[in-house]
């Protein structure tokens, strides 16, 4: 589904990511884990075309996207949800999902799935953004995200500034997205609730890849956890 090969990003002159590898099948999901600066969230930007690699290759679904415009990656079937959720805060709850809504190849989803999802999300349509409390603000960000009808989800840091029963569902939504067959990437900082759901984990530190196995594996194992995430 997603493969990343060698990739190296840069902001101007300085080299943010080095020979970064990776890949996620569908239905899989892969926590990107690593202290902050590592350069988990440029692998994303560059994976969006948002900070392109200048070195490596990235594929998506089969076509070469390392060099495409982000609309064009997100035409794809590419979703994304930021660490600030990127909402209009001036326009309703129904405007910005309507905003996300695009085809692609795969599979489409509606709104009212989204309130099986997030149940209070249909009684918060009228509501306007900036009244949202912040794990409101992430259902409208996640489900924005579905309703472009991805076949692969980037989380970056989804339980950010979150009370611990939002991040549960937040985790319980990526759950739902793998058994719907979509491949999830999550970079996160809490690192316990994203081994949970995932099935694979890389670790990144100074720009490098410097693990890569079973989530399971991180999970049980805490002196390689330490070692790894100091934690």
């Amino acid at each position: 589904m997603l493969t990343v090969e060698n990739i190296e990003t840069y902001y101007g002159e300085t080299q943010a990511v080095f020979g970064a590898s990776l890949h996620v099948e569908a239905g899989e999901v892969v926590a990107l884990l690593g202290p902050n600066g590592a350069g988990k969230t440029t692998t994303i930007r560059s994976i969006l075309g948002l900070t392109p690699a200048r070195v490596g290759e990235i594929n998506f679904d089969g076509k070469d996207i390392t060099r495409s415009d982000t609309h064009d990656i997100a035409r794809a079937g590419i979703g994304w949800v930021p660490d600030d959720r990127r909402i209009f805060p001036t326009l309703k709850v129904k405007a910005n999902l309507q905003l996300g809504k695009k085809k692609t190849r795969f599979r489409s989803w509606s709104e009212s799935e989204m309130f099986d999802i997030f149940s209070a999300l249909e009684y918060l349509m009228e509501r306007d953004c900036e009244n949202l409390s912040g794990g409101e603000m992430q259902m409208v960000a996640i489900s924005r995200a579905l309703l472009g009808s991805p076949g692969l989800v980037l989380f970056d840091e989804p339980s950010q500034g979150l009370a611990p029963k939002v991040v549960q569902d937040v985790m319980n939504t990526i759950s739902h997205l793998k058994r719907e067959g979509i491949a999830v990437l999550v970079v996160e900082q809490n690192v316990m609730s994203a081994l949970k759901v995932s099935d694979r984990v890389y670790v990144m530190d100074h720009g490098k890849i410097i693990h890569e196995g079973p989530a399971a594996q991180l999970l049980d194992d805490e002196p390689l956890r330490k070692s790894l995430l100091g934690m």
